[in-house]
């Protein structure tokens, strides 16, 4: 019946107009309890507020205002000048430091919007002064934010693991592989783009081993976070949430004490940030959560897997054919929300079927991320586009070879699941 899938077309058309995610989600839900007549509209109130009401979520405004804290203490320059040691004699070394600080930075920001804003902001305008094209700069520094999104601690993975009910610490490990390899492959296509521009290196030659040395010492601070979280979450110290309050008084005392650099007057302005970025994900998780009632009511998932699972009873194939749809819609519809509609209905079809949720959860988050590089809606898109003011056009043009590496890889991890899993059977055993 069409009256079945009305908040589906409601938000559809919602998101079509321009409504804010969070918005159209929570009033699609509401037109399902209007137009049902079965159901009380209490309900609705119910499943937005019950959403809030989860431990695992606490994670979220943690590892949030630790970045904050990091950002403000000045250790983004301290990773830039390890970056600038490591990378900077080769050709297009501006856009490789981009690559590489955005990978030293995916364990303390934990926010891909918040990487792609940084980066185009410290990098982008030294990239335009060097003679990078403006277009250019927008594509790799919203691209390189993407690492932030796989590399510990994701706030993707930590929505992804809520919902799924899978391992966080898993999925943090299962991360690492397919961050790294996400970092080399930007790189080889930044080489190649930068040889064929004539982007210069900012050195002559390669540091030596005392200037590297010396700068991997004065970033040590910052390069431990993510060692701290992954060997505290392993062996039990604390649990991934737990993880994220202990995280935050480790850099506020790093902050004052190591880098003396934040000043306990910073920490208002930093906690209102907090407040405003966490509120705007947990509006969307609750309106999801109501979002997510509907679904379930109407029998939606059930639905959905039968018609998957007879186009093909094969996972791999499935799983492709399931990316295959994601990137399309990725196009339309914002990452975050797609993640949070979208992980109750595929989980338990593909968990029948053999497919490792802590592999589906890297691939999701992987491909769901990278939608916000596509037009017309990618969020990092439109942030580092903005900071460098870049037509949407020019933007289009410069990110396809960048879309092209990254879909190979987005395969690659598809097909090939260890390059998700042996570092967590490894760290966890099977």
């Amino acid at each position: 019946m069409l009256a079945d899938w009305l908040p589906a077309i409601v938000m559809v058309v919602l998101f079509a107009l321009g409504t804010p995610i969070a918005f159209a989600i929570a009033i699609s839900a509401l037109s399902f309890f209007l137009a049902s007549g079965e159901v009380p509209l209490n309900i609705f109130v119910q499943k937005m507020v019950t959403a809030t009401d989860s431990y695992p979520l606490l994670a979220i405004p943690f590892f949030v205002l630790a970045g904050a804290i990091m950002n403000r203490a000045g250790i983004t320059r301290k990773l830039l000048a390890l970056a600038d040691a490591l990378v900077g004699h080769m050709t297009g070394a501006l856009a490789q430091m981009c690559t590489v600080l955005a990978t030293l930075l995916g364990g303390l920001t934990a926010s891909s919007s918040a990487d792609a804003a940084m980066l185009a902001k410290v990098l982008g305008p030294e990239m335009t002064r060097h003679g990078y094209s403006a277009a250019f700069a927008a594509v790799i520094t919203s691209c390189a934010a993407i690492i932030t999104a796989l590399i510990p601690p994701s706030i993707g993975l930590i929505i992804y693991g809520y919902i799924a009910d899978a391992s966080v610490g898993r999925l943090f490990i299962g991360g690492i592989v397919p961050g790294l390899l996400l970092a080399g492959s930007l790189m080889v296509v930044t080489a190649i783009i930068s040889k064929r521009r004539g982007y210069l290196p900012l050195r002559a030659t390669r540091a030596s081993r005392a200037e590297l040395g010396r700068a991997f010492r004065e970033a040590l601070w910052a390069l431990s976070i993510p060692v701290f979280i992954i060997v505290g979450i392993r062996y039990g110290i604390f649990t991934p949430t737990e993880a994220g309050a202990i995280t935050v008084l480790y850099v506020i005392l790093v902050g004052l004490f190591a880098y003396r650099s934040l000043k306990l007057a910073d920490l208002p302005r930093l906690l209102k940030e907090t407040a405003l970025d966490t509120a705007s994900v947990m509006l969307m998780i609750c309106a999801a959560s109501a979002f997510g009632f509907y679904l379930a009511w109407e029998r939606i998932p059930p639905q959905m897997a039968a018609w998957l699972v007879s186009l093909t009873k094969d996972p791999t194939l499935l799983l492709l054919a399931i990316n295959l749809m994601l990137i399309v819609l990725g196009t339309a519809v914002e990452g975050t929300s797609a993640l949070i509609i979208l992980t109750p209905i595929f989980v338990p079809i593909l968990t029948k079927l053999g497919i490792d949720p802590v592999h589906f959860g890297v691939v999701l988050v992987t491909n769901l991320t990278i939608a916000g590089v596509t037009p017309p809606v990618g969020q990092m898109m439109f942030i580092s586009s903005q900071v460098l003011k870049v037509p949407m056009d020019d933007y289009t043009v410069e990110v396809l070879p960048f879309l092209g590496v990254m879909m190979l890889l987005l395969v690659a991890l598809t097909v090939f699941p260890q390059l998700t899993l042996w570092l967590p059977n490894l760290v966890y055993g099977k």
